[in-house]
């Protein structure tokens, strides 16, 4: 509770369901509660279209929604900070900013996205830490993809040779980044590039339907990059390292082999996952302690499996909308289900995309510009105080 006896609801992080939370809040706020949305950048970054960002598609500015007009817009105090730890028994947590601050609340919503811890990184590939770029946070890579780009582009003009490119993880991710990486060397010149893609020992697009694999390793071979079943061991300098099957000369690694839960959730004292997320019910409540709401990469359904992506945490957005509010005036809580299929759809570089749904699946150009309306119309849809469509 605050200081002037209004009830704490605080909003940590600004990801793709804290979008819907912020549209709901902008239509009708909470009365008598204080909301607080406290984020390390202001600005979400929609990880859709980042993979277009590396191909030379889009600019920074396309791939970002501003937080900031949308917390003014629903009536509600935008913080900078970076969560350092939650005490869950007492109801607060911490943030560093230019000095550590320490915030009470009575409800708590999570959905800070996705990260990729370096120390647990370390540990399984030693030399990640300093000489890999990891798809999480999705804001170090957007941003650290063009310094990267010019570093290889003067090693490339001093040496006379292209650069090589290693994309760990045979996901989505790192299938899309691989496409991505391709493009985005041909685009800044750097013709002779070769691309590699580890899949960690299993197939390419695993949990995909057979056609959505053929279509895939077909577009990786009609484009010239090497799909190597083999995992990464180790990285250095300039070579990635695989274990018996060798070593691979490398100039830049990309790592894409999932996300995984933030450290600050340990000592929480927060029910957890067994990879370490926010462990919800079907109210996306934690299991734990009924005050606290999570969704997104952070969360982990206990009484239901389904994929990390941002398709699941979009649409978990209105849900975690409607029981914040029922939560806060004391109403029962409603269940959400995520759905049993959902469309995915994967870029193989500008002018090419797969769709899934369920077995079902296609490919081709117009599937990409079928993806790049999607695209374009989330953000624009979103970038609207109260734009985004709730429960």
């Amino acid at each position: 509770m605050t200081a002037s006896g209004r009830r704490h609801l605080v909003l940590l992080g600004g990801g793709h369901a804290h979008l819907a939370v912020l549209a709901a809040l902008a239509r009708t706020p909470l009365p008598d509660w204080d909301v607080t949305l406290v984020s390390a950048a202001p600005h979400l970054t929609y990880s859709g279209m980042v993979p277009g960002l590396l191909a030379g598609r889009y600019r920074l500015e396309d791939c970002r929604i501003a937080l900031p007009p949308l917390a003014q817009a629903a009536g509600i105090r935008w913080l900078p900070g970076r969560c350092t730890g939650i005490d869950a028994a007492q109801r607060r947590l911490t943030l560093a900013q230019s000095v550590t601050t320490v915030l009470d609340y009575d409800l708590l919503s999570i959905d800070t996205g996705g990260v990729m811890e370096p120390d647990a990184l370390e540990a399984r590939m030693p030399g990640a830490a300093a000489h890999a770029l990891p798809a999480r946070p999705i804001d170090a890579l957007a941003e650290g993809w063009s310094h990267e780009l010019a570093r290889m582009r003067r090693r490339a003009q001093a040496s006379g040779s292209g650069p090589s490119v290693a994309v760990i993880g045979g996901g989505a991710a790192g299938i899309e980044l691989v496409f991505a990486a391709r493009q985005g060397l041909l685009q800044a010149g750097m013709a002779g590039a070769r691309l590699s893609l580890l899949t960690g020992g299993g197939p390419v697009a695993p949990g995909y339907p057979a056609g959505v694999r053929r279509q895939v390793e077909r577009q990786l071979q009609r484009q010239g990059i090497t799909l190597l079943p083999s995992a990464c061991t180790g990285i250095d300098a300039d070579q990635v390292h695989m274990g018996t099957a060798g070593s691979l000369v490398c100039d830049l690694a990309l790592i894409a082999t999932g996300s995984m839960a933030p450290s600050w959730l340990s000592g929480s004292g927060l029910d957890r996952g067994p990879q370490g997320h926010v462990a919800i019910n079907r109210f996306l409540q934690s299991t734990s302690h009924p005050e606290v709401f999570a969704a997104g990469d952070v969360a982990d359904r206990a009484d239901h499996r389904y994929p990390r992506s941002g398709v699941h945490a979009v649409r978990a957005g209105p849900a975690l909308a409607l029981n914040l509010r029922r939560a806060a005036s004391g109403q029962a809580l409603q269940p959400h289900w995520p759905p049993q299929h959902t469309l995915n759809l994967l870029s193989c570089g500008t002018g090419h995309a797969v769709a899934s749904y369920g077995v079902f699946c296609a490919g081709g150009g117009w599937v990409w510009g079928w993806k790049d309306r999607i695209d374009r119309g989330f953000m624009q849809r979103h970038r609207k105080p109260g734009g985004a469509r709730t429960a």
